[in-house]
């Protein structure tokens, strides 16, 4: 699998299943889904179905689900528009053709004098020639809005964001981080029926070729009990030794065909970060952990691994937020195709390791309550439920422009960032 076709497949999935999980909300609770979208900017695919537009866009930088009343509604008429209306069968108005109204010759023209498609459903005015007969028409809750020949569907009032309860709005705009930790879960589920699950003991898995494992004689299937004095037990206790002992020769104990023996063991040394982001040098000796097959554990291993996933990403966040980490650690789309290539190149199962990781860290940078995202939404809501009516939509939009801005600012920053590490 090449970098660009795993990074594509990978971006459309986690963007999609978030994006779906705000969709399928958005309908269930009766809403009009207006559109869509993968990505950002010009439409490179599209199609209609059931009332809602989907579309490919061409900058891989997101994607959204356009959902009425979230926005400013651009239909507008006013008093004294001209506008042409069309009927269906039972006599409502279909559609109202604002400009262009010589491309429908059936259309009949009238001067607005009143509109409401929020909540009567009707239009009332004068045909052009006739200025005394007031005209009364019933309008179809799915009319469609024609200007410049793009058909936009109306939205009825019931069929609005806002119109809906703040549990309903609270829910459809929750779904979509949930959605990327259910699929975190999926993940690593397959994972485990793939591979199996990680045992708990020290137990040596796969031993990468022309290591210091390799060199030492480890073999597939070697328990660990024991590395100088200290008793080992666990794979993370294993592992620690040999992290903190770079090129220091260490003695174990392992347990091999239920018989004990010694080996000798000097870990490679490789270069990463510490918590706080300095560069440190660690210890490996090259081999994998050990797994089982377990159809139970595989279901607790799927919930337990998102778990401790999230919680270290939201550790992470924290430190980023109170400065003791620096904003050069974080990677925008640059730095995260760049490590997508590295670790396609260590094999499908890790390339599904990082997917589900990406997975949590989009579902958990969503519900942070910041403008533009879906946690910044949820704050309004809830304040809201607390004060038992709605922040004023210009003071809640303001709010949403400016932190979209400031997200926008940050992505420069964090792509530059990308750019220096890789290229300068």
């Amino acid at each position: 699998m090449t970098t660009v076709v795993a990074f594509i497949l990978m971006f459309g999935v986690l963007v999609s299943i978030h994006e779906w999980g705000h969709l399928i909300f958005a309908k269930r609770a009766g809403m009009l889904v207006r559109e869509f979208a993968i990505g950002f900017g010009p439409k490179i695919f599209s199609f209609t179905k059931n009332e809602t537009l989907y579309t490919i866009r061409l900058i891989p930088a997101g994607g959204y689900v356009r959902v009425a009343g979230e926005d400013p509604e651009i239909i507008e008429l006013k008093p004294g528009h001209h506008i042409g209306l069309e009927f269906n069968q039972d006599e409502k108005v279909s559609k109202i053709i604002v400009n262009n109204k010589s491309k429908h010759p059936y259309a009949r023209v009238i001067e607005v004098e009143k509109v409401d498609l929020d909540h009567q459903l009707i239009i009332e005015g004068y045909e052009l020639d006739d200025d005394e007969n007031k005209l009364r028409f019933d309008v179809d809750e799915k009319a469609m809005f024609i200007m410049d020949e793009r058909e936009t569907q109306i939205a009825p009032y019931n069929r609005q964001f806002a119109s809906k309860s703040p549990g309903k709005r609270a829910m459809q705009l929750f779904a979509g981080p949930m959605m990327n930790f259910v699929l975190a879960i999926a993940i690593f589920l397959i994972l485990g029926i793939i591979q199996g699950v990680p045992v708990e003991e020290a137990k040596l898995g796969e031993i990468q070729p022309n290591t210091p494992a390799e060199q030492a004689g480890f073999q597939e299937d070697d328990v660990i009990t024991q590395i100088g004095d200290q008793s080992i037990s666990t794979w993370e206790e294993f592992t620690s030794v040999v992290r903190e002992n770079p090129g220091q020769e260490l003695d174990m104990v392992i347990q091999r065909n239920g018989e004990s023996q010694d080996i000798s063991v000097v870990p490679g040394e490789a270069e990463a970060v510490n918590e706080v982001g300095d560069p440190i040098t660690i210890g490996q000796i090259g081999v994998y952990q050990g797994f089982e097959k377990d159809v139970l554990g595989t279901f607790v291993y799927g919930i337990e691994r998102t778990y401790d996933t999230t919680t270290m990403i939201i550790q992470n966040l924290f430190m980023l937020i109170t400065g003791q980490v620096s904003i050069e650690l974080l990677s925008g789309p640059v730095g995260i195709y760049d490590a997508t290539d590295q670790v396609v190149q260590t094999g499908f199962s890790n390339f599904l390791l990082w997917t589900a990781m990406l997975s949590i860290n989009l579902g958990i940078i969503n519900l942070v309550p910041l403008p533009a995202l879906d946690g910044g939404r949820l704050l309004f809501v809830g304040l809201e439920a607390v004060r038992g009516k709605p922040i004023a939509p210009e003071k809640e939009g303001i709010f949403h422009f400016v932190g979209f801005a400031l997200l926008m600012l940050l992505m420069i920053v964090v792509t530059w960032n990308d750019i220096q590490r890789l290229f300068l």
